[in-house]
């Protein structure tokens, strides 16, 4: 967040946001305070690069945006969120089964009681409400943003892309990749990179990302937000 805060201040804010994201993801709390942060400063005009990766917390992020841009080799990714590692959707769904099969045959409680008491108290309620948390920033973030302009079937096209992006039994794990025809398919509002007349799109947006990905490469730096002024917040392991 102070990345950020640091790079946005200063920018002219009249003339839309282009963010370039290369991220596995992280802190779902993060995530929201980044994406309102910007949305607050830049309204809805924001479009979202992705280069190559902008999975889990960076798919909820770049559902913030009217219009997320891909490449071939591009991916987004489910944003089911992850529990001390866990998918909390998944345990939320082990949890429901375990419930199922005990009603059904109660001779089976002695083994879903092993497998339950492997959780800390209050885990699987954890879970319960990053489930909700996530679901409600990713509808919110897309009819706000996205699909501000449609009215009709806004409501069923959001919840198709939440769902698909969100449900772990239809995702089946957590670094499951999304390429983008399989986005536009969804009903994402994508822009292929290698479409005709981007060449020039292209070439500025790979050559950030590779510049990007040699410094990752070949420094200590391990976080990196940088604007377009040169202005740049640095995280480095010493």
């Amino acid at each position: 967040m102070n990345g950020f805060m640091s790079v946005v201040h200063g920018l002219d804010r009249l003339i839309g946001l282009d963010l370039i994201l290369h991220t596995p993801g992280g802190d779902l709390a993060a995530t929201e305070a980044i994406g309102s942060y910007l949305k607050k400063h830049f309204s809805n005009d924001i479009r979202v690069i992705v280069p190559h990766l902008a999975m889990s917390g960076g798919t909820l992020l770049a559902f913030a945006a009217r219009q997320i841009v891909m490449g071939i080799h591009s991916s987004l990714g489910p944003i089911d969120p992850l529990i001390n590692g866990l998918p909390a959707h998944g345990i939320c769904e082990e949890f429901k089964k375990a419930k199922q099969e005990v009603e059904a045959n109660p001779a089976t409680i002695d083994l879903w009681k092993h497998i339950i008491a492997k959780y800390p108290p209050s885990f699987i309620g954890d879970c319960q409400k990053a489930v909700e948390w996530s679901t409600e920033i990713a509808t919110r973030w897309l009819a706000d943003g996205m699909f501000a302009d449609i009215d009709d079937e806004k409501q069923r096209k959001v919840k198709k892309i939440v769902d698909s992006f969100g449900d772990h039994g239809t995702t089946k794990s957590h670094s499951r990749h999304y390429m983008a025809d399989q986005c536009i398919d969804l009903g994402l509002n994508i822009l292929q990179l290698e479409e005709e007349n981007n060449d020039e799109l292209q070439d500025a947006v790979l050559s950030v990302h590779h510049a990007c990905c040699y410094t990752l490469g070949i420094t200590s730096v391990v976080k990196m937000i940088e604007n377009h002024e040169g202005k740049t917040h640095i995280i480095a392991i010493q």
